[in-house]
C-alpha cells in the first residue's frame, strides 16, 4: 500500500503547520507555542482528550478507535523543541527568533503527528486506543524522562511505543530500521585539575595543569583502544579545553575539560566512567596535582524491541515498499527512555540531500510528510485492526 489519499489532501495543511512552527522554534521546555498550538490543533479535530503539562510542556492527546474490545493503547511520540543555532537556509519561512531555529526536523515530525492525529480522529478504523505525545525538550533536556516519570505511561496506559526520526542523506519517504541497541548512550564530564600557578619562565616551581591535563587527553582515548573490546563501540571526545589564564607567560593554576563519551552497552558505560575517574585520579597524583571529575550519565542507549521492530519494518515495506536496515547510530535520543518503559520501535525516514542534522543550512523536507503521517497511521490500524 501506498502513502494513504487523505495524506496527499493534507499535504498542504500539515506543510504550512509545520512552516509556522519552523518560524517560531522554541528551545527545551520553553515550547509553549509550540505546545498550545498542538494542544488547539488536537482538541479542534476530536480527540478524546487531551493533557497538557505532562513533562512541563508536554501534550498528549487520545484518540479511540470505533471499537475497543481489544483493550490496547499504542503511544506515538513526536518531539518538538529546536535548537539553540542561526539558521542560514534562505527559505521564505526562515526563524524568526535569532540564534534558533529547527536544525533537527522536529518541527516535521510534529507537524506529521498532527496530521496523522487529524485522520486517525477522522477515520477511527481501529479497536483500542491511540495517544499521540508530543514532547518538549529532546534536545538535551530529556524531555522523554520527565514525561515518563510524570506517570504519563500509567496514567493513559499506554502498552507499546513508537518514534520517528528524518534522517539526511537517505531518499525521501523511505526507512530504516534496526533491533537492538540503535542509538548510543550519552554521557557528559567535566574534568577540573588543579595544579601551582606560577611565571612560564620557572616551569620548576609550578605543577603545570595543562601538562597534566593534555596526558590525561591522552590517555582517555586508550579507554576505547586498550580497555574495551575492539568489537564494541565507543566513541570519548574531549571537546572543551579552558585554563584560568590567557596570559603568554603565566602558568594557570587550573585546567577545566569538558566532553562526552557515547556507548552501546551497560557494560562499556560502565568501564568508562570507572576508568576515566582513574585515569584523572592517578595521573593528576603523579604529577602532584588534584584532579576531580564530574561524570553525568544523560540518555540512556536507545534499544529498539524485537517484535516491535519487525512489526515498524512491516508498515514500512507497506507505505513505502522497503525498509533498510539501518546502521547503529553513536548520537544520542531521549526515546531511549520510553523504550525503557514500554516495549517499541524507533525507525529512520529519509529526508533527501538535505544539510546534515544540527546544521544551520538544514531544513526538513516537506515531500516527506505523506510517507511519515502514513507510517504513523499504518501502526495503529495494522496494529489494531477494528473489530
Amino acid at each position: 500500500m501506498p502513502v494513504k489519499n487523505r495524506f496527499a489532501e493534507l499535504h498542504e495543511d500539515i506543510t504550512a503547520w509545520r512552516r509556522d512552527m519552523h518560524e517560531n522554534p522554541e528551545l527545551l521546555f520553553d515550547t509553549h507555542r509550540t505546545a498550545g498550538l498542538v494542544a488547539d490543533k488536537l482538541r479542534a479535530f476530536g480527540c478524546d482528550e487531551v493533557v497538557t503539562g505532562i513533562g512541563r510542556t508536554g501534550v498528549v492527546g487520545v484518540i479511540r478507535g470505533k471499537s475497543d474490545t481489544s483493550g490496547r493503547v499504542i503511544g506515538l511520540r513526536a518531539d518538538m523543541d529546536a535548537l539553540p543555532i542561526t539558521e542560514e537556509t534562505g527559505v521564505d519561512y526562515v526563524s524568526k527568533t535569532p540564534g534558533k531555529m529547527h536544525a533537527c526536523g522536529h518541527d516535521g515530525h510534529t507537524a506529521m503527528l498532527l496530521g496523522a492525529a487529524q485522520y486517525l480522529a477522522e477515520t477511527r478504523n481501529f479497536n483500542g486506543s491511540v495517544a499521540v505525545i508530543f514532547q518538549p525538550a529532546e534536545e538535551g533536556g530529556g524531555g522523554g524522562r520527565e514525561m515518563c516519570e510524570d506517570g504519563m505511561m500509567e496514567r493513559f496506559g499506554i502498552q507499546e511505543v513508537y518514534g520517528m526520526h528524518n534522517w539526511p542523506g537517505m531518499e525521501t519517504g523511505q526507512f530504516a530500521i534496526r533491533p537492538g541497541a540503535f542509538f548510543a548512550a550519552t554521557d557528559i564530564f567535566e574534568i577540573e585539575i588543579e595544579g601551582k600557578g606560577g611565571h612560564a619562565a620557572f616551569p620548576h616551581q609550578t605543577i603545570d595543569p595543562t601538562v597534566v591535563a593534555s596526558h590525561i587527553v591522552t590517555a582517555a582515548q586508550s579507554i576505547a583502544s586498550r580497555n574495551t573490546d575492539p568489537v564494541e563501540q565507543l566513541v570519548m571526545s574531549i571537546t572543551s579545553f579552558e585554563t584560568s589564564s590567557n596570559a603568554f607567560n603565566v602558568i594557570p593554576q587550573k585546567v577545566t575539560m569538558r566532553g562526552t563519551a557515547r556507548t552501546m552497552s551497560a557494560e562499556v558505560r560502565d568501564l568508562v566512567e570507572t576508568r576515566l575517574t582513574k585515569l584523572v585520579q592517578g595521573i593528576s597524583e603523579n604529577f602532584g596535582a588534584t584532579g576531580r571529575i564530574d561524570y553525568t550519565r544523560n540518555y540512556p542507549v536507545t534499544v529498539n524491541h524485537p517484535e516491535q521492530t519487525d512489526f515498524a519494518a512491516e508498515v514500512a515495506r507497506r507505505v513505502s515498499g522497503d525498509c533498510a536496515e539501518a546502521e547503529l547510530v553513536m548520537g544520542g535520543e531521549d526515546f531511549a527512555f520510553m523504550l525503557e518503559e514500554r516495549p517499541g520501535a524507533y525507525i529512520l525516514m529519509g529526508n533527501g540531500s538535505s544539510a546534515r542534522l544540527h546544521h544551520p543550512e538544514y531544513n526538513f523536507n516537506d515531500d516527506a510528510i505523506p510517507a511519515g503521517c502514513s507510517w504513523w497511521a499504518e501502526i495503529v490500524e495494522q496494529r489494531m485492526p477494528a473489530a
